[in-house]
């Protein structure tokens, strides 16, 4: 079917109500319609996202039942007696509805389904599927992306979301539904009274809470610094009540939540995208950190999965930005610093990562004899399906594991980043270090002192429809096809071709196969302990270009990374 009779059929179908026919019928611009219907959501690194609206190309209750029932179908398939799924959804517009519509169609399926009872962070999501003995969990989320988008991520029974072939088979069963009429549903009374529904609350919050808890590791430092001043911001999410409550019972006194920001809004009517990875998220709780003397300023995204932070630098008097390899770097550095110190790091201790990380935490993982697993693809996902691995066959014991945007994920409770659990650690190690007349600013610089000043950057370009699809395709295409030998000054040494499984010797030319994780992106190994790293987005319209450098200094490092990041955009003008 074309995108225009798939159109026409939208239009025409008594299926679909009044307000989305009305919503189409206002539909003037033809490429607008094409890219509403020229595909179906697909799953990619976070599952099924898009823009909200009208069309098979757009989050909506239809698109969201068609993809709930090819997830059902799935289960059915896998024999598994009397299934659950647990489901929960952030704030975003749309986004309970879209959680009830995805009830409702499990329910009528046969599936006993979990939902919460108001929205809760992502990590809960991912405990909660644990904690339940769930057969998969659902989230509906577009995590920090701008306000016009919702999302919806699958999980599986260990808490980590799915991934390949899994991911691929769930897909084909939902493009195997060609008629929208035969996807199921049921009333919400209905799914109540034959127990196939139920509404879940703090039961699990207190057993989510109560499994953090134990992540604490210095409980007299805590203790002894507890009245340090700490601002936070959800930026409009659901890392509201949980930050507070666990920072409240871990004692610390003096926490400043962002007023303007606690307001839980779909619209994020304070920012233009929620996101930790952009300073706008920021301008409110530096200035709330301003005013009461703050020693860091912690912000979560929506979900409550990612983290971001500012410290203070006390003899500038200014709030110093750190990026999500910065902090990632510092807390694994204080978690195993501490593991270290009390004699609990395993012989086969692991810090769990993905091949963007920066070079530093190899760094400190060597420094405290902990194998570095860093040859993963992009995606928290891949960090889960190590954890995964190491349950399996024993090889190693995980101790930690992080991306470089903003996630880290502190135990094994839960298989996706935990914003919560690190915003625990982070001011536990901000207590450690104040005791010791530091902020983490401080410490941070230390770190840049012993192992050099690495620093790294993600930029994007966005092509939008089905052409702009097409051009990203081309373009890593094109550098799979024709690889460069040097960018500007810096001479290529190697390259990692993750979807052909390759590995290049620049040097010899030799080519080795196998060895690398499936995965479209390429990774080149650059002289002076530069790199970068070209990949399409697996969940949004655009191609990413990841790079790094390592300096003699902040500004060396400043400006070589702003050389490399020219060079590298420059090939693909």
């Amino acid at each position: 079917m074309s995108y225009k009779d798939e159109y026409n059929y939208w239009l025409s179908s008594d299926y679909f109500d009044e307000a989305t026919r009305v919503e189409l019928r206002g539909l003037t611009d033809e490429k607008e319609i094409e890219d509403r219907f020229y595909k179906g959501l697909e799953f990619g690194t976070g599952g099924l996202r898009g823009v909200m609206g009208a069309g098979s190309n757009r989050m909506n209750i239809y698109t969201v039942r068609k993809a709930t029932q090819g997830l059902a179908n799935y289960i059915s398939k896998t024999g598994v007696e009397r299934p659950s799924v647990v489901i929960s959804y952030d704030n975003r517009n749309n986004s309970s509805r879209f959680a009830l519509e995805t009830a409702l169609c499990l329910c009528a399926s046969g599936i006993k389904v979990y939902l919460f009872d108001e929205l809760r962070p992502t990590p809960e999501l991912s405990f909660a599927v644990r904690y339940l003995n769930c057969l998969a969990g659902v989230n509906i989320t577009a995590s920090h992306n701008p306000k016009e988008y919702n999302g919806y991520k699958v999980y599986w029974s260990d808490g980590a979301q799915i991934v390949s072939p899994q991911d691929k088979e769930i897909i084909a069963e939902v493009n195997a539904i060609s008629d929208y009429t035969s996807i199921k549903t049921m009333s919400e009374n209905k799914a109540l009274g034959s127990g196939l529904l139920s509404y879940i609350g703090s039961d699990v919050d207190d057993a989510y809470a109560a499994t953090l808890h134990k992540l604490t590791m210095a409980p007299a430092e805590i203790e002894a610094a507890k009245d340090i001043k700490i601002v936070y911001s959800p930026l409009h999410g659901t890392g509201l009540k949980p930050v507070k409550r666990m920072l409240s019972e871990m004692g610390f006194s003096n926490v400043y939540i962002v007023e303007e920001q606690a307001v839980q809004d779909g619209d994020f009517p304070t920012l233009r995208s929620p996101n930790p990875e952009s300073p706008e998220a920021y301008i409110l709780g530096v200035e709330l950190a301003k005013k009461v003397g703050a020693e860091i300023v912690l912000v979560t995204d929506p979900d409550g999965d990612r983290l971001g932070m500012y410290s203070l630098d006390k003899k500038s008097g200014e709030y110093k930005e750190f990026t999500g390899n910065m902090f990632g770097a510092l807390v694994c550095d204080y978690v195993l610093m501490q593991k270290k110190e009390k004699g609990i790091l395993s012989e086969n201790s692991a810090v769990t990562t993905t091949v963007v990380i920066t070079d530093m935490v190899k760094d400190i993982c060597h420094k405290y004899g902990v194998f570095c697993d860093y040859n993963n693809p992009i995606g928290f996902k891949y960090i889960a399906t190590k954890i995964r691995n190491y349950e399996a066959d024993g090889s190693h014991t995980y101790e930690f594991g992080l991306e470089d945007s903003f996630g880290c994920l502190p135990g094994t409770y839960a298989r996706d980043k935990d914003a919560v659990g690190t915003v625990m650690l982070l001011c536990e190690a901000a207590a450690y270090y104040a005791n010791r007349g530091m902020t983490l600013w401080d410490r941070m610089c230390q770190l840049f002192d012993e192992f050099g000043y690495y620093k790294e950057k993600i930029t994007s370009v966005k092509f939008a429809g089905k052409e702009g699809a097409e051009k990203i395709s081309s373009m890593i295409q094109n550098l799979r096809e024709n690889p460069v030998s040097s960018v500007g000054d810096y001479t290529v040494t190697e390259i990692y071709d993750y979807k052909l499984g390759t590995t290049t010797d620049m040097s010899t030319g030799a080519v080795v196969e196998g060895g690398l994780p499936k995965s479209n992106m390429i990774y080149y190994q650059l002289s002076d302990g530069a790199w970068f790293l070209v990949r399409p987005s697996g969940t949004e319209p655009k191609i990413k270009f990841y790079y790094g450098v390592k300096g003699l200094s902040a500004s060396d490092s400043a400006d070589k990374l702003s050389e490399l990041g020219d060079l590298v955009k420059g090939m693909f003008e």
